[in-house]
């Protein structure tokens, strides 16, 4: 359905143009033919004076005249208008004479001699033509200057609610604010009332689900804990190997459900609030996340490593931020197959920190690329071990802080493998050496660390 805005310019357009349209055909109508009008009327007074000898003939124009201003008088019966019939009767009348048609006026004088006024009808109607014509071209000109303006005033006037649809495009998709109802017109303010109404109900009704959320996450903390527990106790009973490994995979779930509690506790506390951004050291955090999963990493074989890293100062929070890389690390290692390869980038770019986490894995299917951000959505990876969680939260902590987040696979000549992007405002830092393929604190230098080549 088209907008209300151009329905308004098209219909007052419409009204508009209508409107002159008739106006100019009446106005060019009566112009048309008060100018014949007075053209008879001038004939008349020229045959008033010819009739009563007051004028001698032939006549004298003297200096030149235009030739659409000329109007011939002669008498009947001589020369110059013999070709006419001599019985016309006196008045106005429209006769035709060489071809052409002529406007005449016949008068007869009281001597019986008679003399006749004319003039060509064409010059006459070209006259009145251009008469009327400038009578209208006023009338015409106003037309487009009235839909302009027109659609200026409907541009103004619903211009409030182009900047509360603006306004609601700049809002973050976790933040119900009120509309503000200062200044807005009163037509708009019943409409503005409602959303606002309505954004109250839904504010509340997320704030529930994130309260229920957070609360059952954490009255299960309690219970998955000692679960885990007793289950650690388990395995360190002697049992048979076949019990042994069903208890392996009881172990399993309880620690797949314990990390989608903590993955749970995390959406709900970044949903609820955003963290409050401060300097932060992003390169000693990012160190920090590579170090903590190396040992994953070389257990699979994976060259998980930095490609770059500069000493950048972000602002975000130390515990948020780390949240996100250990979520896109995590990610990164999990998906990535034995003997692959992650590569981790941290640069400044301008006023922005640039992290860029690619691996080799298989990547995501090119529609799923945004959903995987939606909660739980997991896409290919039914079957493994994620929560499809991580990204949804790291997405609501980036977002909090200003930044944003992207996803793309490497295509080619590149090999299979996802890019994950983030950027987060920067602030200026000390210049430090750029540090590449730093191990754990404190392990060995493992061969996972060196670059094998392409």
């Amino acid at each position: 359905m088209a907008s209300l805005r151009n329905r308004l310019i098209a219909g007052i357009g419409a009204f508009v143009l209508a409107t002159g349209l008739v106006a100019g055909s009446v106005a060019f109508k009566w112009s048309f033919d008060e100018t014949i009008e007075l053209q008879d009327s001038v004939l008349v007074q020229i045959g008033a004076l010819v009739a009563s000898r007051e004028v001698p003939l032939p006549l004298s124009t003297g200096a030149p005249v235009d030739a659409e201003a000329r109007i011939t008088v002669e008498e009947l019966g001589k020369s110059g208008m013999n070709d006419l019939p001599s019985d016309l009767p006196d008045g106005l009348q429209t006769v035709a004479r060489g071809g052409e048609a002529w406007r005449l006026l016949v008068r007869t004088r009281a001597d019986g001699s008679r003399v006749a006024v004319g003039q060509p009808a064409d010059i006459r109607d070209h006259t009145a033509m251009g008469t009327a014509l400038r009578t209208v071209l006023p009338l015409a000109a106003l037309i487009p200057c009235l839909t302009l303006l027109v659609a200026i005033v409907a541009n103004r006037t619903l211009r409030p609610v182009q900047h509360l649809a603006d306004r609601l495009d700049r809002e973050r998709g976790d933040r119900f604010d009120a509309l503000p109802l200062a200044g807005m017109p009163a037509e708009l303010r019943p409409f503005i009332a409602s959303i606002n109404r309505l954004l109250g109900r839904v504010t509340t009704m997320v704030d529930q689900q994130r309260r229920f959320i957070a609360d059952a996450a954490h009255e299960l903390r309690t219970p998955i804990a000692a679960l885990s527990f007793q289950a650690e106790n388990l395995e360190r009973v002697g049992v048979p190997a076949e019990s042994r490994e069903r208890l392996h995979v009881v172990t399993q779930g309880i620690r797949r459900v314990a990390h989608l509690l903590e993955q749970l506790l995390a959406l709900a506390r970044y949903e609820s609030e955003a963290a409050t951004p401060v300097p932060v050291a992003c390169d000693q955090i990012a160190r920090d996340c590579v170090a903590e999963l190396l040992p994953l990493a070389s257990a699979r074989d994976i060259d998980l490593g930095f490609e770059r890293l500069e000493p950048v100062v972000v602002r975000a929070e130390a515990t948020a931020l780390a949240i996100v890389l250990r979520n896109l690390l995590g990610n990164a290692v999990r998906h990535t197959p034995v003997g692959g390869r992650i590569d981790v980038d941290l640069h400044r770019n301008g006023d922005t920190a640039v992290i860029r986490v690619t691996d080799s894995g298989p990547g995501i299917a090119d529609e799923d690329l945004e959903r995987v951000f939606e909660p739980f959505f997991r896409g290919g990876d039914q079957g493994g071990e994620g929560t499809g969680l991580g990204l949804s939260i790291a997405r609501r902590i980036v977002d909090g802080f200003g930044g944003t987040i992207s996803l793309e696979n490497k295509g080619a000549p590149e090999a299979a493998g996802l890019r994950v992007t983030v950027a987060l405002p920067a602030v200026p830092a000390p210049q430090q050496p750029a540090r590449t393929r730093l191990p754990a604190p404190g392990a060995p230098p493992p061969d996972v660390h060196a670059r094998r080549g392409p």
